[in-house]
């Protein structure tokens, strides 16, 4: 009994009425490990990242929150892709001159719809369409989205997995819509960038420019939660280069000696290669090493496409602090002059793209010469 109180009958209060309610203990953090008891959603994210109630941090939240939403519709048909008959090819090409899947229309479909809808985007640019996608009977619609829409889709029919990349830009000062002036600018000018890898769990991973997040979709409730914040590439990445080496013989001689160069150091390097790019990137974001796509003899600007597959894919890897490079130029610095635009592209560790820098440089300034053996070192 409290000195100077009075102990009242179990289940009462004083005067034996009813006990009044007390303030729930604070919950150990590890009373419920199995459970996450104070999960970060998209909407709760942005309003962390942003002035709460700002136009700015409203508007970009809500297409981010519809990229979520077109993001299940297109996981829940790649899981049934087969039963449903979507593998299947459509019977025509995309812009980029690869076959077309019913897989591919669909997911495409679904991304328009939803951007459509959220009323705060004005122009798309799509793999899969020609030219872009201009939204009509918007008012101050100022954001424009790149994307390609299901990446990898070759590789569905062995379950491997695929993924959606997008990027998000902003009109520019004064301008009541987005336009595709605003889109056609180097990747340094987006405001937003990230994948979905749909795996044995559905992944998304968002950089607004203030470091880089992954959430994964908790399919108990639907709603993707934050598992990962300020993502890093490791500071001692792992060994790992990641390419087409069937390409190898059309590569140009700084790429083959950058392949020579892992092959000859103490430790080898490992070679890792999906043929997925939102696979490839994850896995090089997550353990380190280097992805590369370089331009060949049959490719002479490259094979990705500069806007919505290399500029977001760089975006987040420098924002994870790696680097991402032609070789001779900075990805997010090169001016687009075409919506399906490519591009050579190598990221990941600072470590790896600075060699292949320094391999490019060399060849520029001793073009003759033929022994190369002393660049390896």
């Amino acid at each position: 009994v409290p000195r100077g109180g009075t102990a009242h009958p179990k289940g009462g209060g004083a005067g034996g009425g009813p006990r009044p309610p007390s303030a729930p203990a604070q919950a150990d953090k590890n009373e419920f490990p199995e459970f996450n008891t104070n999960p970060v959603t998209l909407s709760n994210f942005f309003m962390d990242q942003h002035d709460p109630g700002t136009k700015p941090a409203i508007s970009l939240s809500i297409i981010v929150q519809a990229i979520g939403v077109a993001s299940k519709v297109i996981a829940n048909a790649v899981q049934r892709a087969g039963s449903q008959g979507l593998y299947a090819l459509r019977g025509t090409g995309n812009e980029s001159g690869e076959d077309q899947k019913k897989l591919d229309v669909l997911a495409n479909d679904v991304f328009v719809n939803v951007l459509r809808n959220t009323k705060k985007v004005a122009v798309m640019v799509s793999e899969e369409i020609e030219g872009p996608v201009v939204v009509g009977n918007v008012d101050h619609a100022r954001y424009g989205v790149v994307f390609d829409p299901l990446d990898g889709s070759s590789n569905i029919e062995c379950n491997v997995s695929v993924g959606t990349i997008f990027g998000i830009y902003h009109a520019k000062e004064g301008s009541p819509l987005a336009t595709l002036d605003d889109i056609m600018q180097p990747g340094t000018e987006m405001v937003a960038a990230g994948y979905v890898l749909y795996s044995s769990s559905v992944i998304l991973v968002l950089s607004c420019g203030k470091g880089v997040h992954s959430f994964t979709l908790d399919p108990t409730f639907g709603e993707f939660i934050m598992t990962q914040r300020n993502m890093q590439i490791p500071r001692v990445p792992k060994q790992i280069y990641s390419v087409n080496t069937g390409n190898a013989e059309n590569w140009d001689e700084p790429t083959k000696n950058f392949v020579r160069w892992t092959k000859l150091q103490p430790k080898p390097y490992s070679h890792r290669y999906i043929g997925s790019m939102v696979s490839d990137v994850h896995r090089t974001l997550l353990y380190g090493g280097i992805f590369m796509y370089p331009a060949d003899a049959k490719n002479k600007h490259g094979k990705l496409r500069l806007l919505y597959e290399c500029f977001p894919m760089a975006f987040l890897m420098e924002q994870a602090g790696g680097m991402a490079s032609t070789g001779t130029q900075r990805i997010l610095e090169i001016q687009p002059t075409g919506c399906h635009g490519r591009a050579p592209i190598f990221l990941g560790s600072a470590r790896d793209v600075e060699k292949v820098i320094s391999l490019y440089k060399e060849a520029a300034e001793h073009p003759d010469r033929a022994d190369t053996s002393e660049l390896l070192v």
